[in-house]
């Protein structure tokens, strides 16, 4: 029986963060997060551009709070707006962007906007990145370009829970482009980082 629950209010909220991030596509939106309260459900929006996620005196938020009491039966949904602090560690964030530079440009400015992003991603202060991007580019044979720098863990725990990452897909004129970002934060603690502590000098009177 609990196992059933636990199911179910994992399946809602799956279906309740596909609902958020259609719609809310091109609007800075990165990650909601999901809290029980005593007063009802809170869902925290992060996003780059509050403004657009509001919408005009507040009818995006009232019209998801009502699909959001109808469709999935929540008695009291209480959203805010969290304003994500440093957008270019945000794996979302660096992927729409790179989307977005891609359905306005093209690809044949591919490697200027991989570099640009990587350098905008180290000039946040994260360890290390990499970005792939794969697909008709810049020619009619599929491949892959890697653009990398700084520290990266490739495998291990830390791979698997402390580095962030996303894939995902632009349509284009050529077909589809694929784009993976990994971004290693800058807090993250290495196992291999040791500091030697220097031992308290006593001195005796």
């Amino acid at each position: 029986m609990i196992e059933k629950r636990f199911v179910s209010q994992k399946v809602k909220e799956f279906q309740i963060r596909e609902y958020v991030e259609t719609q809310l596509s091109k609007t800075g939106y990165t990650d909601i997060a999901l809290k029980r309260t005593p007063l009802g459900e809170k869902i925290i929006i992060y996003t780059t551009r509050p403004g657009l996620v509001v919408g005009k005196k507040g009818e995006k938020i009232n019209r998801m709070t009502q699909v959001l009491k109808k469709n999935f039966h929540m008695e009291n949904p209480q959203i805010e707006i969290g304003e994500v602090a440093n957008p270019f560690l945000n794996v979302k964030f660096v992927v729409d962007r790179m989307a977005s530079s891609f359905e306005k440009f093209g690809t044949n400015r591919f490697k200027s906007i991989g570099y640009k992003m990587l350098q905008e991603i180290l000039d946040a202060g994260a360890l290390g990145a990499e970005i792939v991007i794969s697909g008709t580019v810049p020619s009619s044979r599929a491949k892959s370009w890697r653009f990398s720098a700084g520290y990266l863990k490739k495998s291990g725990d830390i791979s698997e829970t402390k580095v962030k990452k996303i894939s995902q897909g632009v349509c284009l004129k050529q077909g589809i482009v694929g784009i993976k970002v990994l971004i290693m934060p800058p807090d993250v603690k290495l196992p291999d980082d040791i500091r030697i502590r220097e031992k308290p000098k006593v001195t005796v009177e």
